[in-house]
């Protein structure tokens, strides 16, 4: 479709309609009247209630969707989480958008619920606040005898008094800090490993008597986290399919100098194309070419969230280990398939041309997908018009928004769960009797929890049995949660690990070389060296050992000296070797390169060109003052780059994999000031240039947002911004004024679709 007939459907489309202009419309092309014919169809978007919005839904065949809750019952829900009752404690996000202008976004009204079914019907009667007067919250997590809350920038620990909230504890002051709702840390995934981890976040927590541990990890995904029965993380961000983790997530991250390490933040599935059930014109881009189809339908991925993957034991055997992925934008959820191949893991979708489950109405918004304690699959769904957030929102959408009066109700949320049609599942309540048997449950969300419980109650009679387990080999789940049930109870011996070790089990092999380090201390330091040497050199291994460096660096420095030259010499060529070793060596890059060099010169070895990579990003990081100055002369510019760009080019400028490239030292930036007004007000997409590197999808998200159109910066704030990002990091580049941006916006005059590098080159 071309951009003049797409304008043409979405300028005159209702007037032509509704005044009955039919000489106009018998002028257009067939492509045009067809077009025309489709928008006639769509052209309001009416509010269901929950079980004629489940008649709209078309899901796999032998599936079936049952509706959990309704408002009032509950809110625009955008994250959930079980307790042992089987309760489900909901995030309302209430604030969210209540206009095309975020008008009264910052009202605390946001809450905490607690839903539960009394009468065992499977439907959701009863609803506890257990929070309210928030702002903006989009996390939670049960953690002993309390709950993890993220309110941004916070993130509180609240002790649970009988459903009611009692003493608050300030975990973290800049849990959320920056960033815009869109871009700020989510998730709070209680892992297998025992630690919580987040998307859009380089934090981990824990909880060990009355402290909080707060330690950097990898930074991973946009909205919503998730695990396999291996524990290995799953996330995404809103043109990705989806991302993940090759490598148990405690291992990495210990490097702050290291970015884009290799076996984490990972393509899982490269296929982003997405295939709604009926024309989705309302989504921010639509009248740019190549976003929807001829039909008027999403094409990809434009809103991808809340993915999970399915291990609830209630679906037939081939939904087990697959990763299902929320798109509110396209009113769907796609299915996709995981296969390992040693470490590695690779996906495919799951279909060809349709989805698992997708929608006719355009207010169902899935904003995240949950293993029940049933086993049957949720679906939170926000049931909202408005999806897109002020700050990237365009003239077009706001025009969609208007024309189908999508802005109200604000009031309406759903919850629904997925079954085996004609199933209603039953209740599972967990008593501190069936926790240790619930170890070993086909359910993963039931493992999960009877871990968590085991642990939050401090069940060390358990540890006997726990040890036995991990030498049972006929049921290997449950080896896999007794192994981290010890970790979490502090009860995990050196004996414990070689005895898994022994079993010569490489996945349960696995699971013990990543809880070494909890039990990894001088006293069996040469020990663990020696292991550790003999399992270097078996190639599915190496990865592994090379990552537990850090750990046995602490306890026996000499022996992980002498394990390091073992694999630099053997394994330099390797990209997740190499990135594991460079994970070691924090503050010492430099002098591992030239340890390197003196071995081995070859310039093309993998470890070789990432250690340059992370040199020059500490090169850059030195800018810290320069940064901190700046946000003080250019305080406008820098508070934007701080909720708008950072959460993409990341906070030193470097970039960020799979969201975009670099701003430091950036031709783009430092060139000519008015292309780069025209860049923030109207976007970029596709291809673009940047250090003499091609940076295309899906190395980087293919589209970058204008601001132009928002509301809610004006234009001496936009030439602010970019006169702030012209003198950042190494960049030196003059200033940009308030009449510079003006005068873009007069040259490109009613443009609304982003810019190429190849329009801007000219």
């Amino acid at each position: 479709m071309s951009r003049l007939q797409y304008l043409v459907i979405s300028t005159i489309s209702l007037a032509i309609l509704a005044c009955g202009h039919t000489q106009k419309q018998h002028s257009l092309s067939k492509h045009e009247q067809d077009s025309l014919a489709m928008r006639k169809q769509y052209a309001s978007s009416p509010v269901l209630d929950g079980k004629a919005a489940i008649a709209a839904m078309q899901v796999d065949s032998g599936l079936e969707v049952q509706l959990v809750a309704e408002e009032p019952m509950v809110v625009a829900p955008v994250n959930a989480v079980f307790d042992e009752r089987g309760r489900m404690w909901v995030v309302e996000m209430t604030g969210f958008m209540p206009d095309t202008s975020g008008t009264g976004e910052e009202k605390p009204d946001g809450k905490i619920v607690i839903l539960e079914d009394t009468t065992g019907d499977g439907v959701m009667d009863r609803r506890t606040v257990f929070l309210d007067s928030l702002v903006l919250p989009r996390a939670v997590c049960l953690v002993e005898n309390g709950v993890l809350v993220a309110t941004p920038p916070q993130l509180w620990f609240i002790e649970n008094n009988n459903d009611k909230p009692g003493k608050r504890i300030l975990v973290d002051d800049q849990y959320a800090a920056g960033g815009n709702v869109e871009h700020q840390p989510n998730g709070l995934l209680r892992a297998m490993d025992n630690w919580i981890y987040n998307a859009k976040s380089d934090r981990r927590y824990r909880k060990v008597g009355n402290k909080w541990l707060k330690e950097t990890t990898t930074f991973r995904g946009q909205w919503g986290i998730t695990q396999d029965d291996k524990g290995r993380l799953y996330y995404n961000n809103n043109s990705e399919n989806l991302l993940g983790d090759y490598f148990p997530p405690g291992l990495g991250g210990k490097n702050p100098h290291q970015q884009n390490a290799a076996g984490y933040d990972q393509r899982i599935v490269r296929d982003n194309h997405v295939y709604p059930v009926h024309p989705t014109p309302g989504v921010n881009r639509g009248y740019m070419k190549g976003v929807l189809d001829d039909s008027l339908r999403l094409v990809e991925f434009t809103a991808a969230c809340g993915p999970v993957i399915y291990r609830g034991g209630l679906f037939p055997a081939e939904y087990i280990g697959n990763a299902f992925v929320a798109e509110p934008a396209a009113n769907l959820i796609k299915r996709n398939i995981l296969n390992d191949s040693s470490y590695i893991v690779k996906g495919k979708q799951a279909y060809s041309g349709k989805e698992f489950l997708a929608s006719t109405d355009e207010r169902f918004r899935p904003t995240g997908l949950y293993n029940g304690p049933d086993g049957a699959l949720y679906i939170t769904d926000m049931y909202r018009g408005i999806l897109q957030h002020k700050t990237y929102i365009t003239t077009y959408l706001k025009n969609e928004i208007k024309m189908r009066e999508l802005t109200q109700p604000l009031n309406c949320g759903r919850i629904y769960r997925i079954v085996p049609k004609g199933q209603r599942p039953e209740k599972t309540l967990m008593t501190p009797e069936q926790l240790f048997s619930m170890l070993g449950n086909a359910n993963g969300a039931l493992r999960d929890k009877a871990q968590q419980l085991i642990i939050d109650h401090n069940m060390m009679q358990l540890v006997p049995e726990l040890r036995a387990a991990l030498k049972d080999s006929h049921a290997p789940l449950k080896q896999v949660h007794s192994l981290w049930a010890l970790e979490g109870l502090h009860a995990l011996t050196y004996a414990d690990i070689t005895g898994v070790l022994q079993q010569g089990n490489d996945p349960l092999s696995v699971q013990a070389l990543a809880a070494l380090p909890a039990v990894l201390n001088a006293a069996v330091a040469k020990p663990v060296a020696t292991t550790l040497d003999s399992l270097a050199d078996k190639p599915f291994f190496t990865p592994y050992v090379a990552y537990l460096l850090p750990a046995l660096n602490k306890a026996d420095k000499a022996a992980a000296t002498k394990l390091e030259a073992k694999l630099i010499k053997n394994y330099a060529q390797d990209r997740y070797v190499s990135a594991a070793l460079i994970n070691n060596a924090t503050n010492r890059e430099a002098a591992l390169l030239k340890q390197l060099v003196a071995t081995n010169p070859d310039t093309a070895l993998a470890l070789n060109k990432q250690l340059n990579v992370v040199l020059k990003s500490i090169d850059n990081a030195a800018n810290v003052k320069k940064m901190d100055a700046l946000g003080k002369t250019y305080p406008h510019g820098y508070r934007i780059f701080n909720t708008v760009c950072q959460t993409c080019h990341g906070k030193n400028g470097n970039g960020i994999a799979a969201m975009a490239p670099p701003l430091n030292e950036s031709n783009w930036v430092n060139g000519n000031k008015n292309t780069l007004a025209a860049i923030v007000l109207y976007g970029l997409t596709g291809p673009v240039e940047v250090h003499g590197k091609l940076y295309k999808a899906p190395e980087i998200n293919g589209d970058m947002p204008g601001i132009g159109g928002s509301d809610e910066f004006s234009d001496s704030d936009i030439a602010e911004l970019l006169t702030f990002l012209r003198s950042a990091w190494n960049n030196k580049a003059g200033k940009v004024t308030t009449e510079d941006i003006r005068n873009t916006r007069k040259q490109y005059n009613g443009r609304q679709k982003p810019f190429t590098a190849g329009e801007l080159s000219k």
